[in-house]
């Protein structure tokens, strides 16, 4: 389709509104579950697995999902992706059996996965060469901020008025998806090209053959490891340090908004210097940020800042992986983008159990400072990565011109 100036842009914002959109829906089981589980006398056991399916759907399966994305198209989706998971994720608060709620769960978790790759593989193809950082930094930043917001947000909406009207919150995701159609956004291509349009290209070995994409999937799960383990015992860590609940909860937004704004200066960063400097760069950034506060024996202006730095440092690698990973798969661009999205959250996820083991071992503190080993591993790996072609700062510059 032809594209102006004008209209990339609105795509660019509309699909950076979707990911909001998507994150923030994404993000609200955990605030969902103390009532639902009480109302539905839940045991631990099975909110446990209500949580694993959740997990599965909305991460793990999102490179398959980019593979057929990919294949087909399937662009039409991503009308439906944000109104579905808004409608499900919502209807979780209002079923009455355990398997009603696993059922809106489990197609939540779905459209949360098919909109990952699919957003991610338009907005690669709706940008030109010069500016895919930042927009890509634009579409992360969106759910970051989505992240952020959601979960006081939902708590406050409980607390007011209740699992009732939790539909009334489903209206946000079906007016993006009307704004999406009459911005059509549904109408930019996905689907692989075919070989006879792309035989003076560089040639890309298959997915399954790239040792390079095996490095970079490598890498950011490393990196996804202490983002997926802050988050989740951050609270629980200075509630041990005797820490009100009110402080922890106000120190977790700092770390999540300061990963909006790294992964907005990641993109910048991606575009000027190259995709793999921008990446080593923030890995090493966030090792010595993230050691002083976990360090840090009292609580300061400084300690908040070290906190946001380290959130700001982990996400700011985020777009930089992806536009590098559909540069090895120009081909596979969806698929390329639920490795970085999908994919390496939920290995970083089972760095975060590996985390929880531990500290029943060694303490809160000290398994948290494991979590940095990995991000000097991720860095070292980076390093010997070459380049893909098209992701010098220099090209990248020309490119732009």
């Amino acid at each position: 389709m032809n594209k102006t100036g004008n209209s990339r842009w609105l795509f660019i914002a509309l699909l950076s509104a979707g990911h909001f959109f998507s994150d923030f829906y994404n993000t609200f089981l955990p605030a969902l579950l103390p009532a639902v589980t009480a109302n539905l006398a839940l045991s631990l056991t099975a909110t446990g697995s209500l949580i694993m399916v959740y997990s599965l759907t909305s991460s793990i399966l999102q490179p398959v999902l980019g593979y057929y994305i990919d294949k087909h198209g399937w662009t039409w989706l991503i009308l439906l992706t944000i109104p579905a998971s808004a409608l499900f994720i919502c209807l979780a608060g209002l079923v009455t059996t355990y398997w009603q709620l696993f059922v809106c769960i489990t197609l939540a978790g779905l459209a949360s996965s098919l909109f990952h790759p699919l957003g991610s593989a338009m907005l690669n193809r709706a940008t030109n060469a010069g500016n895919k950082g930042i927009a890509m930094a634009l579409f992360i930043g969106g759910g970051n901020i989505g992240v952020a917001v959601a979960p006081a947000f939902v708590l406050y909406f409980l607390y007011r008025f209740g699992t009732e009207q939790l539909l009334w919150l489903a209206l946000p995701g079906a007016l993006l998806g009307l704004a999406c159609y009459f911005g059509h956004v549904h109408q930019i291509p996905v689907k692989s090209l075919p070989p006879e349009r792309t035989t003076n290209s560089p040639k890309t070995a298959a997915w399954y053959r790239s040792s390079n994409l095996l490095k970079l999937n490598v890498v950011m799960g490393l990196r996804s490891w202490p983002q997926a383990a802050i988050p989740n015992f951050l609270i629980l860590w200075l509630a041990q340090q005797g820490q009100p609940t009110a402080l922890a909860g106000g120190m977790l937004t700092v770390f999540l908004l300061g990963g909006a704004l790294g992964s907005i200066g990641g993109g910048y960063v991606g575009d000027r210097y190259g995709r793999k400097n921008c990446i080593i760069a923030f890995l090493l950034l966030c090792i010595p940020s993230l050691y002083y506060f976990l360090t840090t024996p009292i609580i300061t202006p400084t300690t908040y800042l070290l906190l946001g730095l380290s959130g700001a440092a982990l996400q700011g690698t985020l777009p930089s992986s992806i536009i590098w990973a559909q540069e090895m798969l120009p081909s596979n661009a969806a698929m390329a983008s639920g490795m970085m999205l999908g994919l390496a959250f939920g290995l970083g996820g089972l760095g975060a159990a590996v985390t929880g083991a531990l500290a029943d071992f060694i303490g809160l503190q000290a398994a948290l400072l494991w979590t940095l080993p990995p991000l000097a591993l991720a860095s070292i790996i980076t390093h010997f990565i070459p380049d893909a072609k098209g992701c010098s700062p220099v090209t990248q510059q020309v490119s732009s011109k």
